[in-house]
């Protein structure tokens, strides 16, 4: 809804003491400068600038209903003539009627072109401070609704990816149970209640945004239970958490992707058992979160997608406009090396 200017109290608030200093400037001018007496300066002074006040209400009412697109200097011209020219007239016939003096009359129609233009500058300056008022209005609207819609669309862009990622894992944990339930009945048993525990956790965590490390870590120890089901012996995990890190935020489920990703890597074309290590702290205002595997750089594994660690960098551009918060390295010992860094001093994110 467009807001009109004088109904704003700060608006008001100048120009009714505008309009009064005004009025007195012009009733100092009729009595003291054209040496009108003291009541014909007094009762002109105040109906000709009462008069131009409401003037500007309807200029300024009129503007809000329209304002043109194009050619806006000539609409405003136009509109001022209109107002000035019926102004003009209401002021005469008012004036006429209050004052009977005479000689006031002579000067009343000798001022006429003067009042024409100094009501149709005054007027004019009125209506393209109102065009001017509802164009910055109508801007700052667009502005707001332009960052509405790109904040939805940024909400519905990292929903997508957070629910990209888990089908990839079901998928997985049901061919796992569908293995065992041929191999190992009451292990395909277990994973079943851990799987559903852990779908159960994720519809509850589907409208957090922004969950705490400890509540990640629980997590994410249920997704390990699932997977220590799946591989067995094979899998061993090492985990450390900072306690000074257990309050921090970050994204939620952003973890897990990457904890499959180094499960994947490093059990891949292996048959020994391989430890997978998640370090999380805290440090200069960021939340860091390193997760190693071990890894063989001769064998050629199946790139995939690469969706997960690609998914989880788009995740932190869009909520901290930063490439560079996920890093992946390698080492001479084998050891491949994913770092997450999740800022904490902006607490406007985790609102």
């Amino acid at each position: 809804m467009t807001t009109r200017p004088l109904s704003l109290k700060k608006v008001q608030q100048i120009a009714i003491p505008t309009l009064l200093v005004w009025t007195a400037l012009i009733f100092i001018l009729f009595h003291y400068v054209l040496h009108l007496n003291l009541r014909n300066s007094a009762i002109d002074a105040a109906t000709t600038n009462v008069l131009l006040g409401l003037a500007c209400i309807v200029i300024s009412n009129i503007l809000g209903y329209y304002q043109p697109k194009k050619q806006a200097t000539l609409y405003v011209l136009f509109i001022s003539l209109i107002v000035t020219s019926t102004l003009l007239s209401l002021n005469h016939v008012v004036l006429d009627s209050l004052i009977l003096d005479q000689n006031y009359q002579i000067f009343l129609a000798l001022s006429l072109p003067i009042r024409f233009l100094v009501f149709l500058v005054f007027l004019s300056w009125c209506a393209l401070a109102n065009i001017l008022w509802y164009k910055l209005e109508e801007q700052a609207y667009m502005q707001e609704r332009f960052y509405q819609i790109q904040n939805l669309a940024k909400e519905a862009e990292l929903n997508k990816l957070r629910h990209q990622l888990q089908p990839h894992f079901l998928f997985n944990s049901l061919n796992s149970v569908f293995a065992l339930t041929i191999v190992n009945p009451k292990e395909a048993g277990t994973m079943i209640t851990k799987l559903a525990a852990f779908l159960r956790g994720t519809l509850k965590r589907d409208d957090d945004t922004w969950v705490s490390v400890e509540e990640e870590m629980e997590y994410i120890q249920l997704y390990l239970d699932i997977e220590k089901v799946r591989f067995s012996h094979r899998l061993q995990i090492e985990i450390s958490v900072d306690e000074a890190s257990l309050e921090q935020k970050l994204p939620g489920t952003i973890l897990q992707p990457v904890i499959e990703n180094a499960i994947k890597f490093g059990l891949y074309n292996t048959s020994e058992a391989i430890t997978i290590s998640v370090d999380v702290r805290i440090s200069n205002q960021m939340l860091k979160v390193t997760v190693k595997n071990p890894y063989d750089p001769d064998v050629k594994t199946d790139a995939g997608t690469g969706f997960g660690l690609s998914a989880i960098r788009r995740r932190l551009y869009l909520l901290f406009a930063d490439n560079d918060l996920i890093h992946t390295e390698s080492t001479p010992e084998k050891i491949f090396i994913t770092t997450i860094s999740i800022p904490q001093h902006d607490k406007n994110h985790f609102n």
